[in-house]
């Protein structure tokens, strides 16, 4: 679950990409406009579609200008957008219609073109419309010349007939639900059940309908859209998930697959949050607290990684306790503000050091006793991310609910959450008992269909990256994905931190990973690299 990869291709500051990577809203930016007396996200966006006949085979993709960016970025020229009209309900075709936006970055190769790459960034309920700009940044010569770069913004997302509850906080920490401070669930019940509620009141049935497998199903229309037989895919962490279940459903149709930080689908939803998010915070943590303990002499968080990690666990307390205002901005920090940006800046390497100087910073905050470079540091991270034009501020809190909640039930007893958040705290206490706890799904109407189950066989076509320590979608589950696909697949795992694994520093994965798409040829076996060096 996740992400973007790097901003840096974007042309942001490495650390206001925080606002991007946190899973259900932005940070610094959608979190903390949703919670102004003005946001204009806190209208729900009740849309019904549009009542159309016509079959898959009548879709087209008129290409044009791409939606407007957020204030400050700026887009590829050559990136194309259209949008394409698929059913809200693919079991009745000629039903209500949505939209989906839909981006080309085409082959400058035409003679060598293999054919399209569809693209996923994750999420879940991440806009994918430019991540084509993205990729092609970091691919070879030799991926790019045999590729369009196809993104999409999935149903429901950005620019596709976006959705909205009308949520007045769509923050992460009003959605990852962090116990009290004393390990009572209470609140995070009545938060789950009136976020249930609000969905179900301003959306309504049609928010069922809002589920990976109708994006897996809108991905075929895509394809068709697009004349090809066939297409590749790349996905990122939920966006594995996306493609499993697209090979799942339409595996004549597949190409070649890429799936990176994966989800185990056997897991979906409720079991991968409670039984792998402890431990893969667990695993990643020591990484980010070795750096903190290298600067031991500044920064006073402990001299080896386990003081550090004792000196945050005691933070985290203080803060779950007593909030610290943070200067200049109308938030305050508290535990789960804490963990959710530990959270974010563990995903990359490169942020590392930048978390440590956070640590620090919330650290004296906390005792008040804030410097000026530690005022420098909190702004850094909180920095206000401009919000794109036309979609409502919660649109990926709403969309994360309809996926997470939509694609599998959920249990629905509290006290058996009461228990299991107890057990879960203390197990994993860098995670507090959160991954086990009550979310809105507990709340949810029973899922419009059942869960697509991930098959087996197949065509030796998709690659598998997962790397060791992965705090988002841990090891766990790039071995649970590659046990679900079998023989069609294949697993390079490298012992490496963070959420992505090409382009990080091994260029054995990176090989695997250009090979397989130039020439379609798997690894013979899975492959375990150990080769990763720091930029």
């Amino acid at each position: 679950m996740t992400t973007t990869r790097s901003s840096a291709h974007h042309g942001l500051p490495r650390v206001r990409r925080i606002a991007a990577t946190l899973l259900v809203s932005t940070l610094a930016g959608t979190a903390l406009a949703a919670c102004s007396a003005d946001s204009r996200g806190s209208q729900p966006a009740k849309v019904s579609g549009k009542s159309v006949g016509g079959t898959a085979g009548d879709a087209e993709i008129t290409w044009g200008t791409c939606p407007a960016l957020a204030e400050g970025q700026t887009r590829d020229p050559d990136l194309a957008c259209g949008t394409l009209e698929v059913p809200l309900d693919h079991r009745n075709p000629d039903g209500t219609k949505i939209d989906v936006a839909v981006s080309r970055l085409s082959t400058a190769q035409p003679g060598k073109r293999h054919g399209v790459l569809l693209l996923n960034p994750g999420g879940p309920a991440l806009g994918g419309l430019g991540m084509p700009e993205t990729m092609a940044s970091t691919l070879p010569k030799s991926v790019l010349d045999r590729y369009d770069l196809i993104g999409f913004d999935p149903r429901g997302v950005g620019h596709s007939t976006p959705q909205s509850c009308g949520l007045r906080d769509p923050s992460v920490s009003g959605l990852f639900p962090y116990p009290a401070a004393d390990g009572s669930i209470t609140r995070n019940a009545a938060l789950a059940e009136a976020g249930a509620e609000q969905c179900a009141e301003t959306v309504g049935e049609n928010l069922r309908h809002y589920t990976t497998a109708n994006t897996a199903r809108d991905m075929d229309r895509i394809r068709q859209a697009l004349g090809e037989e066939k297409i590749s895919y790349w996905g990122q962490s939920y966006g594995t998930y996306l493609g499993a279940v697209y090979r799942s459903l339409f595996q004549g149709h597949t190409d070649r697959m890429v799936l990176e930080g994966n989800v185990d689908p056997t897991k979906v939803w409720a079991g991968q949050v409670a039984d792998t998010w402890g431990k893969g915070m667990a695993d990643r943590f020591p990484d980010a607290a070795r750096v903190a303990a290298a600067q031991a002499g500044t920064l006073e968080l402990g001299t080896d990684a386990a003081q550090v990690t004792d000196t945050y666990l005691a933070l985290a307390d203080r803060l779950d306790r007593t909030p610290a205002a943070i200067p200049g901005t109308s938030v305050s920090l508290d535990g789960a503000l804490l963990r959710n940006v530990t959270y974010a800046l563990l995903l990359h390497d490169d942020t590392l050091p930048v978390l440590a100087t956070f640590w620090k910073a919330a650290d004296n905050l906390a005792h008040g006793s804030t410097t000026a470079a530690d005022a420098a540091v909190l702004k850094e991270v909180f920095a206000d991310t401009p919000a794109a034009p036309g979609i409502p501020a919660d649109n990926q809190a709403t969309m994360f609910m309809a996926l997470t909640c939509g694609d599998a039930e959920w249990p629905h007893d509290v006290d058996g959450y009461a228990s299991r958040t107890a057990a879960d705290r203390e197990k994993w206490p860098l995670t507090a008992g959160m991954p086990a706890n009550i979310w809105a799904c507990a709340y949810w109407d029973k899922p419009a269909e059942a869960t697509v189950k991930v098959v087996q066989g197949g065509p030796r076509n998709t690659l598998i990256l997962q790397n060791r320590r992965d705090n988002a979608t841990p090891w766990e589950g790039g071995v649970g994905l590659r046990k679900s696909l079998g023989d069609g697949s294949a697993l390079v795992g490298v012992d490496n931190g963070g959420h992505y694994v090409y382009g990080q520093g091994s260029a054995c994965a990176d090989k695997a990973t250009a090979g397989f798409l130039t020439t379609g040829h798997l690894p013979d076996k899975d492959v375990h690299c150990t080769d990763v060096t720091r930029k």
